[in-house]
């Protein structure tokens, strides 16, 4: 499945959140990620952010897609995301 996932953390944990998401997903811009990802892997990300953070001061926001062919993607600007695929 294809994810989107941003979260907002206070300041103090926000590199913790950071090095979490970047071992399962791509870095698109500050605090959004995308990639894909099994189910199994999705839950043990969900399950390493909820460890660092507060759930009175932080949130994330998951957005699951079935397949990134039905995502239309428009970036306009700096493009900040490491470009993986090799030809």
């Amino acid at each position: 499945m294809f994810i989107i996932l941003t979260y907002d953390f206070n300041e103090k944990r926000v590199q913790k959140a950071l090095k979490i998401c970047r071992k399962y997903l791509k870095w698109v811009q500050n605090s959004v990620f995308e990639g894909n990802i099994t189910f199994s892997k999705l839950e043990i990300l969900k399950n390493e952010l909820s460890t660092v953070m507060d759930k009175n001061e932080d949130s994330v926001r998951i957005y699951i897609l079935k397949d990134e062919r039905f995502v239309d993607k428009e970036i306009i600007g700096l493009k900040k995301e490491e470009d993986y695929e090799f030809i």
